[in-house]
């Protein structure tokens, strides 16, 4: 085989390692961490609403509470 043959042969399994390697990290080889990151964060906010409603109601009910005592 002549240098060139190796050469394109050389080039085109870089190629061919690179198409899979990109395609694997595309599909297999993500961090679930990093996917999960932005469902974790809505559901901390999620919660933290949920949170706040409840403190809002008890203050509410406790507001009332007062007034009917009076």
């Amino acid at each position: 085989m002549s240098l060139g043959k190796i050469l394109v042969l050389l080039l085109g399994l870089a190629a061919v390692a690179f198409a899979v390697r990109t395609a694997l990290t595309g599909t297999a080889g993500r961090d679930t961490a990093a996917q999960s990151a932005p469902k974790r964060q809505l559901d901390n906010v999620r919660e933290r609403a949920k949170d706040l409603e409840r403190e809002q109601q008890k203050a509410a009910d406790d507001l009332a509470r007062r007034i009917s005592e009076q």
